[in-house]
């Protein structure tokens, strides 16, 4: 794409570190405007630490891993057919449930998620811009720049609401069907008692849940915030801890989805774990961990940008509850159930 710039992991690394020196990033590291420097801890029992209590996993996969071909994935979701919408290497493709091949399209540039209305609009969030495709896949709308340090992650529509997720200014930017820009979201004020978020790495998601609140992951303070489509925070939930109710590591969650029950579903990169929560907050039950999603890959718990730039995966539901994740590594679909 012609005025696409060219931001990549590294670049965006490197201006997380500018902009959110050492506060963004945990557990184990400490990080100047220059270097880095390390604090030796103890180290961690990572066998320990993956294995997750049987009785807490309710979920198991209910159909074959679905391939995508791709070699870079990036995003998923589901329309109310129960069709697949997944993206990346410059390319939307749409997939059944058995994982057979219905339709695809090219892209001028690399999508970095998706979002699918009612009415079978998707909205592809690119770099630094947005782009609408009726159902056929074919263009409706290509909207301008959001400007040159912009790096969308994440698009929710409500309505005539469109929220844009911008990981490079850590905003979130509230606009109308058409693209003009009503308000930002997230700004740090502490008048109004609003956090900021920290976003060391390109991971930042968000959705509209059904009371009618924004939710936002901020994810290097390890929860889920929720606001007003006026930018009022209203609460958060979510704590940084190795325990499985918790979230571990740099920056988690890195991506999130809404049950039909109004529960959440929660994607956690470094140490792979998929759980669900009340809408409260309330930790309710693993989906998988990392002996269901590693597969022989060693997994490891991030504790800088520079070691979590990759690796996140990506998360929707259908109608029928059933949760559907995207693992960005091997570029599949794993499509899980209630047991």
């Amino acid at each position: 794409m012609e005025n696409e710039p060219t931001i990549n992991r590294r670049g965006f690394i490197k201006k997380a570190l500018a902009a959110t020196g050492a506060a963004a990033l945990g557990v184990v590291a400490i990080l100047s405007f220059k270097k880095t420097a390390i604090v030796k801890r103890p180290s961690l029992d990572f066998d320990r630490l993956s294995k997750i209590d049987p009785s807490l996993i309710q979920y198991e996969q209910c159909a074959k891993s679905i391939a995508t071909g791709f070699s870079e994935s990036r995003a998923i979701a589901v329309d109310s057919k129960g069709l697949i919408h997944v993206a990346g290497d410059r390319t939307t493709r749409a997939f059944d449930q058995s994982g057979n091949l219905l339709k695809e399209s090219s892209l001028r540039g690399m999508p970095r998620s998706l979002f699918l209305t009612g009415q079978g609009l998707l909205y592809i969030a690119m770099t630094d811009h947005i782009e609408v495709f009726n159902e056929q896949y074919k263009q409706i709308a290509n909207w301008k720049s959001f400007g040159p340090r912009s790096l969308l992650t994440g698009v929710a529509v409500s309505k005539d609401h469109v929220f844009v997720a911008d990981a490079g200014n850590r905003i979130v930017v509230h606009c109308d069907s058409r693209g003009k820009i009503l308000n930002y979201i997230g700004k740090k004020d502490k008048a109004k008692n609003i956090p900021g978020f920290v976003v060391p790495s390109p991971y930042f998601d968000l959705a509209v849940a059904p009371d009618g609140l924004l939710r936002v992951a901020n994810p290097g303070r390890h929860r889920i915030e929720a606001y007003t489509f006026d930018g009022d925070f209203e609460f958060a939930w979510g704590k940084p801890t190795f325990r499985i109710e918790g979230f571990c590591g740099c920056c988690n969650p890195v991506s999130f989805a809404i049950l039909p029950d109004e529960s959440f579903v929660t994607c956690e990169k470094g140490l792979l774990r998929v759980k669900t929560y009340e809408p409260d907050g309330t930790f309710k039950a693993v989906v998988a961990g990392p002996d269901q999603l590693a597969e022989g890959r060693i997994c490891h718990i991030c504790t800088s940008p520079a070691k979590c730039g990759t690796g996140g995966f990506g998360v929707t539901t259908d109608e029928k509850g059933r949760i559907f994740v995207f693992d960005t590594i091997k570029n599949l679909v794993r499509i899980f159930a209630k047991t």
